[in-house]
Protein backbone atom coordinates (compact mmCIF):
# COMPACT_ATOMS: atom_id res chain seq x y z
CA UNK A 1 0.00 0.00 0.00
CA UNK A 2 1.37 3.35 -0.96
CA UNK A 3 1.54 6.40 1.31
CA UNK A 4 -0.83 8.36 -0.88
CA UNK A 5 -3.49 5.70 -0.52
CA UNK A 6 -3.35 5.82 3.26
CA UNK A 7 -4.02 9.56 3.56
CA UNK A 8 -7.69 10.55 3.70
CA UNK A 9 -8.93 12.90 1.10
CA UNK A 10 -10.09 16.37 2.38
CA UNK A 11 -13.78 16.85 2.68
CA UNK A 12 -15.31 18.81 -0.10
CA UNK A 13 -18.92 19.97 0.18
CA UNK A 14 -18.98 21.18 -3.34
CA UNK A 15 -21.55 19.19 -5.23
CA UNK A 16 -19.70 19.75 -8.41
CA UNK A 17 -22.04 22.40 -9.74
CA UNK A 18 -20.95 25.97 -10.43
CA UNK A 19 -23.45 28.30 -8.74
CA UNK A 20 -23.05 31.19 -11.14
CA UNK A 21 -25.49 32.76 -13.50
CA UNK A 22 -24.98 33.52 -17.14
CA UNK A 23 -23.17 36.78 -16.27
CA UNK A 24 -20.61 35.05 -14.11
CA UNK A 25 -22.05 36.28 -10.78
CA UNK A 26 -22.61 34.00 -7.84
CA UNK A 27 -26.26 33.39 -7.08
CA UNK A 28 -25.58 34.21 -3.42
CA UNK A 29 -24.88 37.79 -4.52
CA UNK A 30 -28.44 38.22 -5.68
CA UNK A 31 -29.52 39.24 -2.20
CA UNK A 32 -26.63 41.66 -1.65
CA UNK A 33 -25.30 42.79 1.68
CA UNK A 34 -24.85 46.22 3.21
CA UNK A 35 -21.73 47.46 4.93
CA UNK A 36 -22.79 46.00 8.25
CA UNK A 37 -23.17 42.54 6.92
CA UNK A 38 -26.95 42.56 7.05
CA UNK A 39 -29.06 41.93 4.03
CA UNK A 40 -30.68 44.98 2.54
CA UNK A 41 -34.22 45.11 1.33
CA UNK A 42 -35.55 47.44 -1.27
CA UNK A 43 -37.26 50.47 0.36
CA UNK A 44 -39.14 53.19 -1.41
CA UNK A 45 -38.19 56.66 -0.24
CA UNK A 46 -41.05 59.09 0.41
CA UNK A 47 -41.08 62.17 -1.70
CA UNK A 48 -40.24 65.44 0.13
CA UNK A 49 -43.34 66.89 -1.54
CA UNK A 50 -45.31 64.65 0.82
CA UNK A 51 -43.23 64.65 4.00
CA UNK A 52 -42.65 68.42 4.18
CA UNK A 53 -46.33 69.48 3.99
CA UNK A 54 -47.29 66.77 6.48
CA UNK A 55 -44.62 67.99 8.89
CA UNK A 56 -45.79 71.59 8.53
CA UNK A 57 -49.41 70.64 9.20
CA UNK A 58 -48.47 68.58 12.25
CA UNK A 59 -46.33 71.45 13.55
CA UNK A 60 -49.17 73.94 13.14
CA UNK A 61 -51.58 71.61 14.89
CA UNK A 62 -49.13 71.21 17.76
CA UNK A 63 -48.79 74.99 18.09
CA UNK A 64 -52.57 75.42 17.94
CA UNK A 65 -52.99 72.99 20.82
CA UNK A 66 -50.03 73.95 23.02
CA UNK A 67 -50.42 77.74 22.79
CA UNK A 68 -53.87 77.97 24.45
CA UNK A 69 -52.84 75.39 27.03
CA UNK A 70 -49.73 77.40 27.89
CA UNK A 71 -51.64 80.68 28.14
CA UNK A 72 -54.36 79.02 30.21
CA UNK A 73 -51.71 77.73 32.61
CA UNK A 74 -50.27 81.24 32.90
CA UNK A 75 -53.73 82.69 33.61
CA UNK A 76 -54.24 80.06 36.30
CA UNK A 77 -50.82 80.68 37.85
CA UNK A 78 -51.14 84.46 37.86
CA UNK A 79 -54.56 84.22 39.49
CA UNK A 80 -52.95 82.60 42.51
CA UNK A 81 -50.34 85.31 43.02
CA UNK A 82 -50.79 88.25 45.37
CA UNK A 83 -48.14 90.77 44.39
CA UNK A 84 -47.76 93.81 46.65
CA UNK A 85 -44.57 95.68 45.80
CA UNK A 86 -44.18 99.26 46.89
CA UNK A 87 -45.65 101.25 43.98
CA UNK A 88 -46.68 104.72 42.89
CA UNK A 89 -50.39 103.91 42.90
CA UNK A 90 -53.05 101.22 43.20
CA UNK A 91 -55.24 100.83 40.11
CA UNK A 92 -58.81 99.66 40.65
CA UNK A 93 -60.24 98.35 37.40
CA UNK A 94 -63.85 99.28 36.80
CA UNK A 95 -66.93 97.12 37.20
CA UNK A 96 -70.64 97.79 37.22
CA UNK A 97 -72.16 100.69 39.15
CA UNK A 98 -75.83 101.35 39.71
CA UNK A 99 -76.77 105.02 39.61
CA UNK A 100 -73.65 106.01 41.47
CA UNK A 101 -73.51 103.04 43.83
CA UNK A 102 -70.74 100.48 43.23
CA UNK A 103 -71.95 96.98 42.44
CA UNK A 104 -70.83 94.17 44.77
CA UNK A 105 -68.00 93.31 42.37
CA UNK A 106 -66.76 96.90 42.34
CA UNK A 107 -67.12 97.21 46.12
CA UNK A 108 -64.97 94.12 46.66
CA UNK A 109 -62.28 95.66 44.46
CA UNK A 110 -62.51 99.00 46.23
CA UNK A 111 -62.28 97.37 49.65
CA UNK A 112 -59.22 95.38 48.58
CA UNK A 113 -57.59 98.54 47.24
CA UNK A 114 -58.40 100.29 50.52
CA UNK A 115 -56.70 97.48 52.45
CA UNK A 116 -53.61 97.79 50.25
CA UNK A 117 -53.57 101.56 50.73
CA UNK A 118 -53.79 101.21 54.50
CA UNK A 119 -50.99 98.65 54.40
CA UNK A 120 -48.73 101.23 52.77
CA UNK A 121 -48.45 99.53 49.37
CA UNK A 122 -48.96 102.85 47.55
CA UNK A 123 -49.73 106.46 48.53
CA UNK A 124 -52.53 106.89 45.98
CA UNK A 125 -55.46 105.00 44.45
CA UNK A 126 -56.58 105.33 40.83
CA UNK A 127 -60.16 104.37 39.99
CA UNK A 128 -60.85 103.56 36.35
CA UNK A 129 -63.83 103.16 34.05
CA UNK A 130 -66.27 105.14 31.94
CA UNK A 131 -70.01 104.74 31.62
CA UNK A 132 -72.46 103.02 29.33
CA UNK A 133 -75.00 104.96 27.24
CA UNK A 134 -77.74 106.21 29.53
CA UNK A 135 -75.66 106.00 32.71
CA UNK A 136 -75.50 109.05 34.94
CA UNK A 137 -72.28 108.11 36.67
CA UNK A 138 -68.98 106.62 35.65
CA UNK A 139 -67.38 103.61 37.26
CA UNK A 140 -64.32 105.68 38.16
CA UNK A 141 -66.38 108.45 39.76
CA UNK A 142 -68.52 106.01 41.73
CA UNK A 143 -65.41 104.25 43.00
CA UNK A 144 -63.72 107.50 43.98
CA UNK A 145 -66.78 108.68 45.92
CA UNK A 146 -66.95 105.38 47.81
CA UNK A 147 -63.27 105.49 48.75
CA UNK A 148 -63.50 109.06 50.01
CA UNK A 149 -66.85 108.86 51.76
CA UNK A 150 -66.92 105.24 52.94
CA UNK A 151 -63.24 104.43 53.10
CA UNK A 152 -62.00 107.68 54.57
CA UNK A 153 -59.23 108.14 52.02
CA UNK A 154 -58.23 111.80 51.59
CA UNK A 155 -59.72 113.19 48.37
CA UNK A 156 -56.29 114.25 47.17
CA UNK A 157 -55.12 110.62 47.32
CA UNK A 158 -57.80 109.25 44.98
CA UNK A 159 -57.58 109.93 41.24
CA UNK A 160 -60.54 109.11 39.00
CA UNK A 161 -59.88 108.28 35.34
CA UNK A 162 -63.45 108.12 33.95
CA UNK A 163 -62.55 106.71 30.56
CA UNK A 164 -62.74 103.31 28.93
CA UNK A 165 -65.51 100.77 28.41
CA UNK A 166 -63.09 97.84 28.61
CA UNK A 167 -59.67 97.09 30.07
CA UNK A 168 -57.70 98.21 27.03
CA UNK A 169 -59.43 101.57 26.78
CA UNK A 170 -59.01 102.14 30.51
CA UNK A 171 -55.32 101.24 30.43
CA UNK A 172 -54.69 103.70 27.61
CA UNK A 173 -56.22 106.45 29.74
CA UNK A 174 -54.38 105.36 32.88
CA UNK A 175 -51.07 105.22 31.01
CA UNK A 176 -51.55 108.81 29.90
CA UNK A 177 -52.41 109.87 33.48
CA UNK A 178 -49.32 108.11 34.82
CA UNK A 179 -47.15 109.90 32.27
CA UNK A 180 -48.62 113.23 33.27
CA UNK A 181 -47.93 112.60 36.95
CA UNK A 182 -44.53 111.04 36.47
CA UNK A 183 -45.63 107.67 37.87
CA UNK A 184 -44.28 104.39 36.56
CA UNK A 185 -45.40 101.54 38.83
CA UNK A 186 -48.73 100.22 40.06
CA UNK A 187 -50.54 97.35 41.73
CA UNK A 188 -53.65 96.35 39.79
CA UNK A 189 -56.77 95.26 41.67
CA UNK A 190 -59.23 93.13 39.72
CA UNK A 191 -60.60 89.58 39.63
CA UNK A 192 -57.99 86.78 39.89
CA UNK A 193 -58.30 85.60 36.29
CA UNK A 194 -57.90 89.11 34.95
CA UNK A 195 -54.37 89.56 36.31
CA UNK A 196 -52.30 88.31 33.38
CA UNK A 197 -54.12 90.30 30.71
CA UNK A 198 -54.33 93.52 32.74
CA UNK A 199 -50.61 93.37 33.56
CA UNK A 200 -49.76 92.89 29.88
CA UNK A 201 -51.91 95.85 28.84
CA UNK A 202 -50.46 98.02 31.58
CA UNK A 203 -46.91 97.14 30.54
CA UNK A 204 -47.72 98.00 26.93
CA UNK A 205 -48.74 101.49 28.13
CA UNK A 206 -45.62 102.17 30.13
CA UNK A 207 -46.66 100.93 33.56
CA UNK A 208 -44.60 98.46 35.56
CA UNK A 209 -47.51 96.55 37.03
CA UNK A 210 -48.12 93.89 39.65
CA UNK A 211 -51.45 92.25 40.42
CA UNK A 212 -53.22 91.79 43.75
CA UNK A 213 -56.61 90.22 43.01
CA UNK A 214 -59.74 90.07 45.10
CA UNK A 215 -60.84 86.68 46.39
CA UNK A 216 -64.57 87.39 46.42
CA UNK A 217 -67.21 87.45 43.74
CA UNK A 218 -68.81 85.20 41.13
CA UNK A 219 -65.55 84.44 39.35
CA UNK A 220 -64.27 82.30 42.24
CA UNK A 221 -67.45 80.62 43.46
CA UNK A 222 -67.19 77.15 41.90
CA UNK A 223 -64.67 75.11 39.96
CA UNK A 224 -66.92 75.22 36.92
CA UNK A 225 -67.07 79.02 37.11
CA UNK A 226 -63.32 79.25 37.53
CA UNK A 227 -62.74 77.03 34.51
CA UNK A 228 -65.14 79.14 32.46
CA UNK A 229 -63.28 82.32 33.41
CA UNK A 230 -59.90 80.76 32.61
CA UNK A 231 -61.14 79.77 29.14
CA UNK A 232 -62.56 83.25 28.52
CA UNK A 233 -59.43 85.00 29.73
CA UNK A 234 -57.23 82.70 27.64
CA UNK A 235 -59.15 83.72 24.54
CA UNK A 236 -59.13 87.39 25.56
CA UNK A 237 -55.37 87.36 26.16
CA UNK A 238 -54.64 85.71 22.80
CA UNK A 239 -56.99 88.15 21.06
CA UNK A 240 -55.08 91.07 22.53
CA UNK A 241 -51.59 89.70 21.90
CA UNK A 242 -52.28 88.46 18.37
CA UNK A 243 -54.85 90.99 17.13
CA UNK A 244 -54.47 93.95 19.47
CA UNK A 245 -58.15 93.73 20.43
CA UNK A 246 -59.79 93.72 23.83
CA UNK A 247 -62.48 91.13 24.49
CA UNK A 248 -64.91 91.90 27.29
CA UNK A 249 -65.30 89.19 29.89
CA UNK A 250 -68.53 88.86 31.93
CA UNK A 251 -67.62 91.33 34.69
CA UNK A 252 -66.96 93.94 32.01
CA UNK A 253 -70.34 93.53 30.35
CA UNK A 254 -72.69 93.66 33.34
CA UNK A 255 -75.55 96.04 32.73
CA UNK A 256 -74.89 99.23 34.70
CA UNK A 257 -78.47 100.37 35.30
CA UNK A 258 -81.86 99.23 34.12
CA UNK A 259 -83.30 101.75 31.70
CA UNK A 260 -86.96 101.82 30.72
CA UNK A 261 -86.88 102.39 26.93
CA UNK A 262 -90.25 104.17 27.11
CA UNK A 263 -88.75 106.93 29.24
CA UNK A 264 -86.15 109.45 28.24
CA UNK A 265 -82.94 109.15 30.21
CA UNK A 266 -82.30 111.63 32.97
CA UNK A 267 -79.84 114.43 32.30
CA UNK A 268 -76.32 113.14 32.88
CA UNK A 269 -74.62 113.96 36.13
CA UNK A 270 -71.00 114.84 35.69
CA UNK A 271 -68.48 113.34 38.06
CA UNK A 272 -66.11 115.72 39.76
CA UNK A 273 -62.85 116.12 37.82
CA UNK A 274 -59.88 114.04 38.99
CA UNK A 275 -57.93 115.68 41.76
CA UNK A 276 -54.60 117.08 40.75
Amino acid sequence: MTLEAEMPEPENHDDGHDHRDDHGRSRGDDHGRDGSGGRTRGRRRRSPWVTVPVGVVLGLLLIAVLTPLTVGARVWYQARQDERPRSDAIIVLGAAQYNGQPSPTLRWRLQHALDLYRAGVAPAIVTVGGKAPGDNYTEAGSGRTWLVEKGGVPAGRVVAVPLGRDTLGSMRAVGAEFDRRGWSSAVIVSDPWHGLRSKKMAADHGIEAAASPTRSGPSVQTRETQFDYIVRETGAYLSYVLLGKSVRVPDETIRRINIDPSRAPSPPVTDPPPSR
